[in-house]
């Protein structure tokens, strides 16, 4: 697994990325933890940005929350405050439930649990397979129409995912096999990886923060997430997308080193 660190002393941060994104995430928010006197790990999951993908491999919620665990024990980081964003969220949540000592605090953004999982950017990618099935098999950009929407549905404000910055979400897609392997990733995702009895065993402090611009799940969703996990809060932000690390770093930023520094159990 491919980790971009930030930093050195303080808490140490967890950051996941969710589905087809990767560490690039990151890029504004892991700088400002370390420039907070702390230590930032972004990390690609498995099968995801420059992390290896072999073929057989699980990439299911499940398996990524193992994988995370032995890439923190890798990196020799015990315990620390997990951050994940989308469905990075949910491995966060998984790994809270069933590696309870590895998890301090825990801040999720936007994660499709319940019902909700997979999220329907999931599923609309895959119902566009049969429509882009001929421009997937042409040129190194094959997964770029299976891609583009779903990264142009994760912002509320067009200009925060032009052209260019989509071109680079894309680049670890690129090549013949990228859509069948983006694809893979999408299959992955089940809604019997994290029960509800599961979440009823997340016990870490827990930030829930919510983008309400969120196109691809229910807006219903974070009510019922906070009233099953025991410790948790939520906090709404109005006018962003799910990627709100590129639509609202410094917000999220914020929001993140306050939980952090809050010793009382919410």
């Amino acid at each position: 697994m491919h980790v971009e660190r930030y930093g050195h002393g303080g808490t140490a941060f967890v950051l996941l990325h969710g589905f087809a994104a990767s560490s690039f995430l990151w890029r504004h928010v892991a700088p400002e933890l370390a420039e907070a006197g702390h230590t930032a790990f972004a990390l690609d999951l498995f099968g995801y940005g420059e992390s290896d993908r072999p073929f057989d491999a699980d990439y299911g919620v499940a398996a990524q929350a193992e994988y995370v665990d032995s890439a923190m024990t890798a990196l020799r980081v015990s315990r620390g405050v997990l951050v994940g964003v989308d469905l990075g969220g949910t491995i966060a949540l998984r790994l809270a439930a069933t590696r309870k000592e590895r998890v301090e605090r825990l801040v999720v953004i936007n994660p499709p649990v319940l019902d909700e999982l997979p999220a329907r950017d999931i599923e609309t990618m895959q119902r566009s397979t049969a429509r882009f099935a001929f421009s997937m098999t042409r040129g190194v950009l094959g997964a770029a129409p299976l891609l583009r929407r779903v990264l142009e549905g994760g912002v509320a404000d067009p200009k925060h995912m032009p052209a260019e910055l989509i071109a680079r979400y894309i680049a670890p897609f690129a090549g013949r096999d990228g859509p069948n392997h983006l694809l893979r990733l999408g299959r992955s995702v089940r809604e019997d990886d994290l029960t509800e009895e599961e979440l009823q065993t997340v016990h870490a402090p827990t930030l829930v923060v919510w983008a309400d611009q969120d196109r691809w799940i229910s807006p219903k969703l974070p009510e019922r997430l906070v009233n099953i996990v025991p410790s948790a809060r939520l906090l709404r932000m109005h006018g962003a997308g799910r990627l709100v690390p590129e639509e609202s770093p410094e917000q999220l930023c914020e929001a993140i080193l306050n939980f952090a520094r809050s010793r009382e159990r919410v």
